[in-house]
């Protein structure tokens, strides 16, 4: 259970964050806070439904699945990344690729992965390379970064919870994507890269 209250904890910092920041910016001109309100409603049911969902998934409860364009899950796993922290550079083949998966969950597997490498990589904003591609039924996706790497001491533990190479780092972003990758009947893995760190994910195709 503390695993799993650290992992929600983890996952609504940023969010909380955000809704602080706008919170702030409106109360400097009532006139002009719409924007800011629109952001403060978003951030709040988005923390509501990572609540619900990682609760599920603790509970062991079956994962309700529906296609999902592979496309958009990228987008929403960018949605709460500050801009200018990384350098996107996306190929999925095709570009209308599905997967079967949660639709809020897939999102939350790319963002941790998309996280580790941002915070590994500071100050300096990595280059992130996600490729995708249909393997047999299931879509194999690839992220990729030019940053550090992952340390060859932790390698074999990266995916276990509270195990960090960052000092101050949680140590959690990776334990929940490897939960989620569990919840869909699929596998994720680190890879031998020459430079930074590649992790392959495997989750079934979507139709």
């Amino acid at each position: 259970m503390g695993e799993i209250a650290a992992e929600v904890a983890h996952e609504l910092r940023n969010l909380l964050q955000i809704i602080t920041a706008n919170t702030y910016l409106a109360r400097q001109d009532a006139a002009a806070s719409g924007p800011f309100l629109l952001k403060i409603d978003r951030s709040a049911r988005l923390a509501h439904s990572i609540v619900d969902d990682l609760m599920s998934l603790a509970r062991g409860e079956v994962t309700p699945s529906e296609s999902v364009l592979l496309a958009e899950a990228i987008v929403a796993a960018r949605a709460e990344i500050a801009p200018g922290a990384a350098t996107w550079e996306d190929a999925t083949s095709p570009v209308d690729l599905r997967v079967r998966a949660h639709a809020g969950l897939v999102s939350r597997l790319l963002h941790a992965l998309y996280e580790n490498a941002i915070l590994a990589s500071r100050p300096r904003a990595p280059t992130i390379t996600t490729r995708a591609h249909a393997d047999g039924d299931a879509v194999l996706i690839e992220v990729a970064d030019d940053g550090p790497g992952v340390p060859s001491e932790l390698a074999a533990r990266i995916f276990d919870p509270l195990v960090t190479g960052r000092s101050g780092g949680s140590g959690l972003g990776l334990a929940l994507a490897r939960r989620i990758v569990a919840a869909h009947g699929g596998s994720i893995a680190l890879v031998g890269s020459p430079v930074g760190a590649c992790f392959h994910v495997r989750i079934p195709l979507g139709l």
